[in-house]
């Protein structure tokens, strides 16, 4: 037997008993006639001692064990005179009669320590060893009692875990898909799916009325800190449903991670903003609700006073960061090269310092009077100590680098503390956008998503103004999950393929097995995925969902561990009659 115990279990109740350990040595200390080693497995660390005068050849041989040995160590359970409350196996050490080396270690490339050495590509390529460090471990064992959570609580609404095909066919909507050739049918691939979503709509019509997954989802597409090559979904469906239905069962998952997991309650209804009101607010579709510092319209305001700048533009706005009249001029000057970024795009920054002596300072004196200035703060609800910060352009260029403004002014001024969790449902989003270069709408969800009832009759004249009947769950500024209700009369359906561009047999092709089981009855139907990285990622408080993934990619998409993807031999490809051309520089 290797172990009678791992390494998180022993306390004080286990003074006096004999134990065998194993795990690897996370550090070692020498003091002489002592040796201390922590020894470390999945579920915590336990001191081993070893004592020159009783045991001298036994702590020679300690002191030979290096970093991240695998060893057996076994002996009696005692009390420590020296306590570590840090840990909870700190009141007790094991007095050690017999260790063995089950499996020396070179020195790893990084310390196996939550405040590691390692930079990520280096800690990536040594994945299984980053692995071991207690921070990750911690956010895996958090993402293995969500996933539990989550099955628990839909399969108590009479949800149905039902797999769906990995290997399906390319759609020409959305990301990119992975491709994978077929040897048996030469010319022709399959693609990974961007998600089960036709075959979960296929499952509502053969009567499963309450599905759900815990699924990989794969898009071919450029990496962020949120974004992976394969990422997981929670994926689900409901038959014979409305909007409201389905936000209140999943607001009630939401409520249920919540509570079982992080010991928060929520007493009554989660928020509701319009797509609209979102944008009006908070310059994006994602808002973080954590803080206020809303946005607000100051064009009628500031219009025809002489200021070209203002006078010459469509749109106008500004927000107030409390307490930040004292910021210096370095300070504004940084946020002005802030929202200079070509990623934001704001051409320049007007300020107004709200001085606590109810004074006025500001980067359009020449311009605006204090009276005027009044009428600004009074607006924007700015007290003395305020500061407020405005921007100009096209509407919606501006209302974004207000919004990214916002964020930038939230974290500098430490609003979003990752122990608050602010959830809101996002609605009514346009169900089209036009893409000016190919002159056509794309579906701003997907083809499948269905208007608002009320807007049917304007796909027909007006596909802009027509709103989809569909949702997001956003949390701190988190899009966590979204979905909609479904088109189910093959009528429609067919016109959505219209309006999208689509010639009959295209849609036909791409499609024609969903339109064909449209005939024999589709239920009224709808369903939301859940990006389940990103919510265990929330609930651990990381920024990147690299952290609670075991072997996530790089931002190139590169298993740098092992060094995936590769070369291919020229063997395969002829068997797969694929031609590989040399790319130009």
């Amino acid at each position: 037997m290797y172990r009678t115990h791992t390494c998180g279990e022993l306390n004080i109740k286990s003074v006096g008993i004999n134990v065998a350990l194993s795990g690897w040595v996370q550090r070692s200390r020498d003091l002489g006639g002592m040796t201390f080693i922590d020894l470390r497995d999945r579920y915590g660390i336990t001191q081993l001692v070893f004592n020159m005068d009783t045991n001298a050849t036994l702590c020679e041989k300690a002191r030979k064990l290096g970093r991240e040995f695998v060893i057996q160590a076994e002996g009696a359970v005692a009390e420590r005179s020296n306590k570590n409350l840090k840990i909870p196996t700190g009141d007790i050490e094991i007095i050690v009669q017999k260790v063995e080396v089950l499996n020396a270690s070179e020195v790893p490339p990084f310390t196996i320590e939550n405040d590691t050495d390692g930079g990520e590509e280096l800690r990536m390529k040594y994945r299984y060893l980053d692995l071991r460090r207690t921070i990750i471990k911690e956010s895996l064992e958090l993402r293995h009692k969500m996933a539990q959570e989550v099955r628990n609580y839909l399969g108590s609404k009479n949800f149905i875990d039902i797999e769906t095909p990995m290997l399906i066919k390319s759609t020409p909507e959305g990301a990119r898909d992975f491709l994978v050739p077929s040897r048996m049918n030469h010319g022709q691939f399959y693609a990974l799916p961007q998600s089960p979503q036709t075959f979960k709509q296929l499952l509502m019509i053969a009567g499963y009325d309450r599905y759900f997954q815990i699924v990989k989802c794969f898009r071919d597409e450029d990496f962020r800190a949120d974004r992976q090559p394969e990422f997981t979904q929670i994926d689900c469906e409901m038959a014979f449903v409305e909007q409201e239905d389905i936000l209140n069962v999943f607001e009630g998952l939401i409520k249920d991670l919540l509570l079982k997991i992080k010991g928060i309650e929520f007493d009554g209804p989660f928020p509701r903003l319009s797509y609209n009101e979102a944008m009006e607010k908070y310059g994006n579709d994602k808002p973080d609700i954590r803080f206020g510092m809303c946005i607000k319209e100051l064009s009628g305001l500031v219009k025809g006073k002489g200021f070209n700048v203002f006078d010459s533009v469509e749109y106008i706005g500004g927000i107030c960061a409390n307490g930040c009249a004292d910021y210096s001029r370095k300070q504004l000057d940084a946020l002005t090269d802030f929202v200079r970024r070509p990623q934001i795009g704001a051409k320049g920054m007007v300020y107004v310092k709200y001085n606590t002596d109810g004074t006025f300072k500001s980067s359009v004196d020449k311009f605006y009077d204090e009276n005027e200035l009044k009428k600004w703060t009074g607006h924007l609800e700015a007290k003395p100590g305020d500061l407020l910060l405005v921007l100009a352009g096209d509407k919606s260029g501006t209302l974004n680098a207000l919004g990214e403004l916002r964020l930038e002014m939230g974290n500098m001024l430490n609003l979003g503390n990752k122990d608050v969790f602010a959830p809101l449902w996002v609605l009514d989003f346009p169900l089209l956008e036009w893409d000016e270069e190919t002159k056509r709408f794309y579906a701003k969800h997907h083809p499948f998503t269905s208007p608002r009832p009320k807007d049917i009759s304007l796909l027909d004249k007006d596909p802009a103004a027509v709103r989809a009947n569909a949702y997001d769950m956003v949390i701190n500024g988190v899009e966590v999950g979204g979905g909609s209700i479904r088109i189910h009369d093959r009528h429609l359906q067919q016109k959505m393929f219209k309006v999208l561009g689509f010639t009959n047999e295209e849609a036909e092709e791409q499609f024609g097995f969903l339109m064909n089981a449209f005939r024999y009855g589709a239920p009224p139907h709808g369903g939301i995925a859940f990006g389940f990285d990103r919510l265990v990622a929330l609930f651990a408080g990381h920024e990147s969902i690299r952290d609670v993934i075991a072997f996530p990619k790089n931002n190139s998409g590169r298993d740098v561990m092992i060094d995936s993807p590769a070369t291919i031999s020229n063997e395969i490809l002829k068997e797969l009659s694929i031609k590989i051309e040399s790319q130009k520089k």
